[in-house]
Protein backbone atom coordinates (compact mmCIF):
# COMPACT_ATOMS: atom_id res chain seq x y z
CA UNK A 1 0.00 0.00 0.00
CA UNK A 2 3.31 2.48 0.94
CA UNK A 3 4.89 1.39 -2.38
CA UNK A 4 1.80 2.19 -4.17
CA UNK A 5 1.19 5.47 -2.37
CA UNK A 6 4.70 6.50 -3.13
CA UNK A 7 4.28 5.58 -6.67
CA UNK A 8 1.38 8.00 -7.42
CA UNK A 9 2.97 10.77 -5.21
CA UNK A 10 6.14 10.60 -8.13
CA UNK A 11 3.20 10.51 -10.99
CA UNK A 12 0.49 11.96 -12.70
CA UNK A 13 -2.12 9.95 -11.20
CA UNK A 14 -6.01 11.12 -10.79
CA UNK A 15 -9.06 8.80 -9.28
CA UNK A 16 -11.92 11.02 -10.47
CA UNK A 17 -13.57 8.86 -13.39
CA UNK A 18 -14.17 12.46 -15.22
CA UNK A 19 -10.32 12.84 -16.44
CA UNK A 20 -10.73 8.78 -17.39
CA UNK A 21 -14.10 8.44 -19.34
CA UNK A 22 -13.47 11.65 -21.57
CA UNK A 23 -10.51 10.24 -23.29
CA UNK A 24 -7.03 10.42 -23.00
CA UNK A 25 -5.99 14.22 -21.56
CA UNK A 26 -3.47 16.24 -21.54
CA UNK A 27 -2.28 19.27 -19.55
CA UNK A 28 -0.39 21.94 -20.71
CA UNK A 29 -1.08 26.06 -20.41
CA UNK A 30 -3.15 27.92 -22.27
CA UNK A 31 -1.68 29.75 -24.70
CA UNK A 32 -3.66 33.10 -24.54
CA UNK A 33 -3.18 33.05 -20.44
CA UNK A 34 -1.07 30.80 -19.22
CA UNK A 35 -3.48 29.12 -17.34
CA UNK A 36 -2.80 25.10 -16.07
CA UNK A 37 -6.04 22.99 -18.77
CA UNK A 38 -6.68 20.05 -19.47
CA UNK A 39 -6.92 19.49 -23.37
CA UNK A 40 -9.54 16.55 -24.16
CA UNK A 41 -10.68 15.46 -28.33
CA UNK A 42 -14.14 16.21 -29.24
CA UNK A 43 -14.06 14.93 -32.80
CA UNK A 44 -12.45 16.67 -34.88
CA UNK A 45 -11.32 19.46 -32.92
CA UNK A 46 -9.70 19.53 -28.76
CA UNK A 47 -10.73 21.62 -25.93
CA UNK A 48 -9.09 23.32 -23.26
CA UNK A 49 -10.82 22.67 -19.70
CA UNK A 50 -9.13 24.87 -16.95
CA UNK A 51 -8.19 22.85 -13.86
CA UNK A 52 -10.01 25.31 -11.70
CA UNK A 53 -13.05 25.04 -13.72
CA UNK A 54 -12.67 21.28 -13.57
CA UNK A 55 -12.40 21.12 -9.72
CA UNK A 56 -15.44 23.76 -9.20
CA UNK A 57 -17.86 21.78 -11.73
CA UNK A 58 -16.89 18.16 -9.84
CA UNK A 59 -16.91 19.04 -6.42
CA UNK A 60 -12.83 18.36 -6.15
CA UNK A 61 -11.82 19.84 -2.94
CA UNK A 62 -7.76 21.04 -2.38
CA UNK A 63 -6.95 18.59 -0.07
CA UNK A 64 -8.35 15.68 -1.26
CA UNK A 65 -6.28 13.13 -3.25
CA UNK A 66 -7.32 14.58 -7.03
CA UNK A 67 -7.37 18.38 -5.74
CA UNK A 68 -3.39 18.06 -4.04
CA UNK A 69 -2.54 16.27 -7.55
CA UNK A 70 -3.63 18.78 -9.77
CA UNK A 71 -2.03 21.31 -7.83
CA UNK A 72 0.87 19.15 -8.64
CA UNK A 73 0.03 19.51 -12.30
CA UNK A 74 -0.24 23.06 -12.34
CA UNK A 75 3.01 23.38 -10.71
CA UNK A 76 4.98 20.64 -12.88
CA UNK A 77 3.49 22.70 -16.54
CA UNK A 78 6.50 25.16 -15.22
CA UNK A 79 8.97 22.83 -16.08
CA UNK A 80 7.18 20.63 -18.53
CA UNK A 81 5.30 21.70 -21.97
CA UNK A 82 2.66 18.91 -21.12
CA UNK A 83 2.02 16.32 -18.49
CA UNK A 84 -0.63 12.99 -19.37
CA UNK A 85 -1.99 10.60 -16.67
CA UNK A 86 0.86 8.24 -15.43
CA UNK A 87 3.55 10.27 -16.87
CA UNK A 88 6.21 10.89 -13.93
CA UNK A 89 6.48 14.62 -12.36
CA UNK A 90 9.57 16.79 -12.59
CA UNK A 91 11.60 16.38 -10.03
CA UNK A 92 11.71 20.06 -9.08
CA UNK A 93 8.05 18.84 -7.79
CA UNK A 94 8.44 15.53 -6.70
CA UNK A 95 12.38 16.10 -4.64
CA UNK A 96 13.34 20.11 -5.56
CA UNK A 97 16.23 18.80 -7.77
CA UNK A 98 16.00 19.72 -10.77
CA UNK A 99 14.75 17.75 -13.90
CA UNK A 100 17.28 19.11 -15.96
CA UNK A 101 21.55 18.64 -16.27
CA UNK A 102 23.81 21.61 -15.85
CA UNK A 103 26.69 21.07 -18.04
CA UNK A 104 30.69 20.45 -16.47
CA UNK A 105 31.98 23.33 -17.66
CA UNK A 106 29.55 25.32 -14.89
CA UNK A 107 29.92 22.80 -12.71
CA UNK A 108 33.53 23.49 -12.52
CA UNK A 109 32.98 27.55 -12.66
CA UNK A 110 30.67 27.46 -9.37
CA UNK A 111 33.16 24.94 -7.57
CA UNK A 112 35.77 27.41 -8.61
CA UNK A 113 34.04 30.21 -7.48
CA UNK A 114 33.53 28.40 -3.97
CA UNK A 115 36.88 27.40 -3.83
CA UNK A 116 38.55 31.07 -4.50
CA UNK A 117 35.86 32.65 -1.79
CA UNK A 118 37.46 30.09 1.11
CA UNK A 119 40.81 31.15 -0.13
CA UNK A 120 39.98 35.35 -0.05
CA UNK A 121 38.54 34.44 3.64
CA UNK A 122 41.71 32.16 4.65
CA UNK A 123 44.15 34.56 2.74
CA UNK A 124 42.74 37.98 0.92
CA UNK A 125 46.52 38.61 -0.65
CA UNK A 126 47.12 35.59 -2.16
CA UNK A 127 43.22 35.31 -3.55
CA UNK A 128 43.74 39.05 -5.59
CA UNK A 129 46.52 37.74 -7.59
CA UNK A 130 44.67 34.82 -9.42
CA UNK A 131 42.77 35.93 -12.44
CA UNK A 132 39.21 35.22 -12.92
CA UNK A 133 40.03 34.48 -16.50
CA UNK A 134 42.61 32.02 -15.22
CA UNK A 135 41.22 30.70 -11.91
CA UNK A 136 40.49 27.09 -12.62
CA UNK A 137 43.66 25.95 -14.23
CA UNK A 138 46.13 28.18 -11.65
CA UNK A 139 44.15 26.61 -8.58
CA UNK A 140 44.84 23.15 -9.78
CA UNK A 141 48.46 23.26 -11.53
CA UNK A 142 50.10 25.85 -9.03
CA UNK A 143 51.64 24.35 -6.22
CA UNK A 144 51.76 27.12 -3.55
CA UNK A 145 47.59 27.68 -4.44
CA UNK A 146 46.84 24.01 -4.03
CA UNK A 147 48.81 24.61 -0.84
CA UNK A 148 46.89 27.10 0.10
CA UNK A 149 43.20 25.89 -0.60
CA UNK A 150 44.38 23.33 1.35
CA UNK A 151 44.73 25.66 4.54
CA UNK A 152 41.37 27.01 3.68
CA UNK A 153 39.69 23.41 3.78
CA UNK A 154 41.47 22.61 6.89
CA UNK A 155 41.08 26.20 8.85
CA UNK A 156 37.03 26.02 7.72
CA UNK A 157 37.15 22.50 9.13
CA UNK A 158 38.04 23.91 12.59
CA UNK A 159 35.42 26.64 12.13
CA UNK A 160 32.41 24.41 11.52
CA UNK A 161 33.37 21.88 13.80
CA UNK A 162 33.74 18.88 11.07
CA UNK A 163 36.41 16.08 11.65
CA UNK A 164 38.47 16.92 8.37
CA UNK A 165 39.47 19.00 5.34
CA UNK A 166 37.52 16.56 3.37
CA UNK A 167 34.55 17.12 5.10
CA UNK A 168 34.52 20.65 3.54
CA UNK A 169 35.58 19.11 0.25
CA UNK A 170 32.65 17.35 0.15
CA UNK A 171 30.49 20.48 1.30
CA UNK A 172 31.77 22.97 -1.45
CA UNK A 173 31.12 20.12 -4.04
CA UNK A 174 27.90 19.60 -2.40
CA UNK A 175 26.68 23.52 -2.87
CA UNK A 176 28.66 23.89 -6.02
CA UNK A 177 26.29 21.06 -7.46
CA UNK A 178 23.22 23.53 -6.88
CA UNK A 179 25.18 26.86 -7.93
CA UNK A 180 26.40 24.95 -11.17
CA UNK A 181 22.22 25.12 -12.27
CA UNK A 182 22.61 28.99 -11.52
CA UNK A 183 25.61 29.47 -13.66
CA UNK A 184 24.14 27.46 -16.29
CA UNK A 185 21.30 29.89 -16.62
CA UNK A 186 23.55 32.98 -15.98
CA UNK A 187 24.67 32.09 -19.43
CA UNK A 188 21.97 30.57 -21.28
CA UNK A 189 19.50 33.68 -19.92
CA UNK A 190 21.49 36.56 -18.94
CA UNK A 191 24.02 36.46 -21.40
CA UNK A 192 21.57 35.82 -24.15
CA UNK A 193 19.16 38.56 -22.70
CA UNK A 194 22.29 40.95 -22.16
CA UNK A 195 23.14 40.95 -26.18
CA UNK A 196 19.36 41.40 -27.26
CA UNK A 197 19.80 44.55 -24.81
CA UNK A 198 23.06 45.97 -26.78
CA UNK A 199 21.81 44.91 -29.81
CA UNK A 200 18.84 47.02 -28.89
CA UNK A 201 20.84 49.77 -27.55
CA UNK A 202 23.23 49.95 -30.67
CA UNK A 203 20.50 50.57 -33.16
CA UNK A 204 20.28 53.49 -35.33
CA UNK A 205 16.78 55.32 -35.40
CA UNK A 206 17.90 58.37 -37.26
CA UNK A 207 16.15 57.10 -40.59
CA UNK A 208 12.85 56.24 -38.77
CA UNK A 209 9.68 57.44 -38.76
CA UNK A 210 8.02 58.69 -35.74
CA UNK A 211 5.64 55.65 -34.95
CA UNK A 212 8.79 53.64 -34.95
CA UNK A 213 11.15 55.80 -33.27
CA UNK A 214 8.76 55.59 -30.19
CA UNK A 215 8.33 51.78 -30.75
CA UNK A 216 11.93 51.05 -30.57
CA UNK A 217 12.35 53.33 -27.55
CA UNK A 218 9.45 51.75 -25.80
CA UNK A 219 11.09 47.86 -26.89
CA UNK A 220 14.07 49.24 -25.37
CA UNK A 221 12.96 50.35 -21.86
CA UNK A 222 10.85 47.17 -21.44
CA UNK A 223 14.05 44.97 -22.09
CA UNK A 224 16.11 46.64 -20.02
CA UNK A 225 13.26 46.71 -17.08
CA UNK A 226 13.82 42.92 -18.30
CA UNK A 227 17.11 42.41 -17.68
CA UNK A 228 17.44 44.73 -14.76
CA UNK A 229 15.18 41.81 -13.23
CA UNK A 230 16.87 39.02 -14.13
CA UNK A 231 20.31 40.39 -13.33
CA UNK A 232 18.69 40.96 -9.71
CA UNK A 233 18.17 37.96 -9.39
CA UNK A 234 21.13 36.38 -9.98
CA UNK A 235 22.72 39.42 -7.63
CA UNK A 236 20.28 37.84 -4.99
CA UNK A 237 21.93 34.66 -5.28
CA UNK A 238 25.66 35.89 -5.22
CA UNK A 239 25.07 38.29 -2.69
CA UNK A 240 23.36 35.38 -0.57
CA UNK A 241 26.22 32.91 -1.15
CA UNK A 242 29.16 35.85 -0.86
CA UNK A 243 29.66 34.83 2.56
CA UNK A 244 31.25 31.34 1.99
CA UNK A 245 32.01 30.23 5.92
CA UNK A 246 27.83 31.37 5.86
CA UNK A 247 27.28 29.30 2.87
CA UNK A 248 28.78 26.09 4.56
CA UNK A 249 27.37 26.54 7.68
CA UNK A 250 23.94 26.91 6.85
CA UNK A 251 24.11 24.73 3.66
CA UNK A 252 20.43 23.72 3.88
CA UNK A 253 18.93 26.89 4.04
CA UNK A 254 20.89 28.29 1.48
CA UNK A 255 20.27 24.84 -0.96
CA UNK A 256 16.57 25.95 -0.66
CA UNK A 257 17.22 29.24 -1.25
CA UNK A 258 19.55 28.59 -4.66
CA UNK A 259 16.36 26.02 -5.90
CA UNK A 260 14.01 29.18 -5.48
CA UNK A 261 15.94 30.90 -7.40
CA UNK A 262 17.01 28.31 -9.76
CA UNK A 263 13.27 27.39 -10.54
CA UNK A 264 12.40 30.95 -10.98
CA UNK A 265 15.08 31.64 -13.64
CA UNK A 266 14.25 27.94 -15.33
CA UNK A 267 10.99 29.07 -15.78
CA UNK A 268 12.28 32.18 -17.49
CA UNK A 269 13.76 30.70 -19.31
CA UNK A 270 11.55 28.84 -20.87
CA UNK A 271 9.08 31.59 -21.21
CA UNK A 272 12.03 33.42 -23.14
CA UNK A 273 13.43 30.43 -25.17
CA UNK A 274 11.54 31.13 -28.51
CA UNK A 275 12.00 35.29 -28.58
CA UNK A 276 15.68 35.11 -27.39
CA UNK A 277 15.85 32.32 -30.61
CA UNK A 278 15.20 34.41 -32.73
CA UNK A 279 17.03 36.83 -31.68
CA UNK A 280 20.14 34.11 -31.35
CA UNK A 281 19.70 33.60 -35.45
CA UNK A 282 18.86 37.19 -36.38
CA UNK A 283 21.48 38.94 -38.61
CA UNK A 284 23.25 42.17 -37.51
CA UNK A 285 21.25 43.71 -40.96
CA UNK A 286 19.27 47.06 -40.11
CA UNK A 287 15.76 47.46 -39.52
CA UNK A 288 14.25 45.73 -42.50
CA UNK A 289 10.19 44.15 -42.50
CA UNK A 290 12.37 40.85 -41.19
CA UNK A 291 13.59 42.92 -38.14
CA UNK A 292 10.25 44.75 -37.46
CA UNK A 293 7.92 41.65 -37.14
CA UNK A 294 10.67 40.23 -34.89
CA UNK A 295 10.57 43.59 -33.22
CA UNK A 296 6.87 43.41 -32.78
CA UNK A 297 7.26 39.97 -31.43
CA UNK A 298 9.39 40.93 -29.02
CA UNK A 299 7.20 43.77 -27.80
CA UNK A 300 4.19 41.50 -27.46
CA UNK A 301 6.87 38.87 -24.93
CA UNK A 302 7.75 41.77 -23.05
CA UNK A 303 4.84 44.51 -22.53
CA UNK A 304 2.60 42.30 -20.20
CA UNK A 305 5.01 41.06 -18.29
CA UNK A 306 6.99 44.46 -17.63
CA UNK A 307 4.91 47.46 -18.71
CA UNK A 308 2.96 48.82 -15.61
CA UNK A 309 -0.73 47.86 -15.39
CA UNK A 310 -2.04 50.75 -16.08
CA UNK A 311 -0.11 51.50 -19.25
CA UNK A 312 -0.22 48.30 -20.61
CA UNK A 313 -4.00 48.72 -20.23
CA UNK A 314 -3.71 51.80 -22.71
CA UNK A 315 -4.29 51.37 -26.36
CA UNK A 316 -2.24 54.77 -27.21
CA UNK A 317 0.55 52.41 -25.57
CA UNK A 318 0.16 49.76 -28.45
CA UNK A 319 0.07 50.95 -31.95
CA UNK A 320 0.74 47.79 -33.45
CA UNK A 321 -0.52 45.28 -31.46
CA UNK A 322 -4.75 44.74 -31.12
CA UNK A 323 -5.67 42.52 -28.01
CA UNK A 324 -9.60 40.95 -27.46
CA UNK A 325 -9.23 41.73 -24.01
CA UNK A 326 -6.57 42.90 -21.40
CA UNK A 327 -3.71 40.69 -20.16
CA UNK A 328 -2.87 40.64 -16.64
CA UNK A 329 0.00 42.15 -15.05
CA UNK A 330 0.88 38.67 -13.67
CA UNK A 331 1.40 37.09 -16.19
CA UNK A 332 5.17 36.64 -15.53
CA UNK A 333 6.67 33.04 -15.34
Amino acid sequence: MNAALDTEADRCVLRNPVFTKLGEARFRRAESDGAPVMVIRLGESFAALPLRSLQREFNIKDDSHDGRMLGKIAESLDFVAGLTVGDPLPREVVTGEASWQASPKHQQIAATKLRLQLLDWLDPAIAAKVGRSESSERLESDPKLRAAVQAAFERAAAELGLPNAQAVVELVADIAGELAYIEALRDGLLGRVRAMVQRLDGMSNGTLNQDRKSTLARIRRLAHLALEQIAGRFAEVDGQTREVLSTLRNAEAHRTFIRSHRDWLYRSSRAWSSILAEWDAASMSGLDDAAWARMNRTYQFLAPRFMPVQEWLSPNTQPHVRREKPMAHALVW
